[in-house]
């Protein structure tokens, strides 16, 4: 089968995030592996989708990442692409996508996690979303996975980009002094016992942007541990916080690396409560715009795909 024959369903993958604030107790129920949540709990996360629209746009934003992709990639005329979305945690969940596309009896399936860094626990649970979906469809469909993108060059440039452009929020006679603070998401620190890659999959994207970044001062810290009693990876944000006044800044710019589209985690934990602890302690903080379904965005997923396909051509 030649090529432009090819009929290719991609499939991007995310946590998902509930659609509605009614909807905010099952999204928990089913993150906690049927564990019923504390009604405390409850409501405070329901107060945080409150305070930032109402649902998690996640979800849209990923759905708009797929609608364009295909659309680019239909364009190329380098076979038939199909881009379909499924979520971890929430609909359309991976499972019922997976369903979904087998309608269409693609050639190859090619999975991709719209994180750029690779961990056991997060993007590692999505391929095991897909493999159980598959033993229970009886598929075998060729299924392969586009691998860590966590140095992509327009990865890099176009977070670049956005953390120049955050930075011109700051007056001119500072800006060059204006601290970047990194940001990923934390996981629980039992996951460097077991060799997991997301801490130097992190640090690549930190010390890529950095080396970019030229002269910039640069600090980096865990946002948004779980709500757990065992120990999460840090420094987190709100130590970092307190190092970067202690430092003598009063300005900083957040840049969440370790994230692609906003959600609650941008939306809330910087925006509003982060944003809030830095005012209290005399700081003026601005987080960077994220990449969302830019342009910049969906370069870097062909990018991604074209030589995840080429590898395959050769190992074929």
């Amino acid at each position: 089968m030649s090529q432009s024959q090819r009929h290719t369903a991609i499939l991007l993958m995310a946590m998902g995030g509930p659609d509605c604030l009614e909807n905010v107790e099952p999204f928990l129920l089913d993150v906690r592996g049927g564990r019923p949540t504390p009604p405390e709990l409850v409501e405070e996360i329901r107060e945080r989708y409150r305070a930032t629209g109402g649902k998690s746009p996640a979800v849209g934003i990923t759905q708009a990442v797929a609608k364009k992709l295909e659309q680019q990639l239909s364009e190329s005329g380098d076979g038939r692409y199909r881009v379909y979305v499924g979520l971890r945690h929430w609909h359309p969940f991976i499972k019922d996508t997976y369903a979904e596309l087998l309608q269409e009896s693609p050639d190859q399936i090619i999975g991709v996690c719209m994180a750029p860094q690779q961990s056991s626990l997060s993007t590692g649970a999505y391929r095991k979303k897909v493999e159980e979906a598959r033993t229970v469809l009886a598929d075998q469909t060729p299924v392969t996975y586009v691998g860590s993108w966590n140095r992509h060059p327009r990865l890099i440039a176009a977070i670049v980009e956005n953390i120049r452009q955050g930075l011109q929020k700051f007056p001119a006679d500072v800006r060059a002094a204006v601290p970047v603070l990194f940001t990923a998401h934390s996981l629980p620190e039992r996951i460097v016992k077991m060799n997991d890659p997301y801490p130097d999959e992190v640090k690549g994207t930190v010390e890529a942007v950095t080396n970019a970044l030229g002269n910039q001062p640069t600090y980096f810290a865990y946002q948004s541990q779980g709500r757990s009693s065992e120990p999460w990876l840090g420094p987190t944000v709100e130590a970092m916080l307190e190092t970067i006044c202690q430092a003598g800044h009063r300005h900083m710019l957040v840049a969440p690396v370790g994230f692609i589209c906003d959600h609650v985690e941008t939306l809330f934990d910087i925006d509003i409560e982060l944003t809030q602890l830095a005012l209290r302690k005399g700081l003026h903080l601005e987080r960077m715009a994220m990449l969302n379904d830019s342009p910049a965005i969906l370069e870097t997923l062909r990018d991604v795909l074209a030589a995840h396909e080429s590898s395959l051509a050769v190992s074929s």
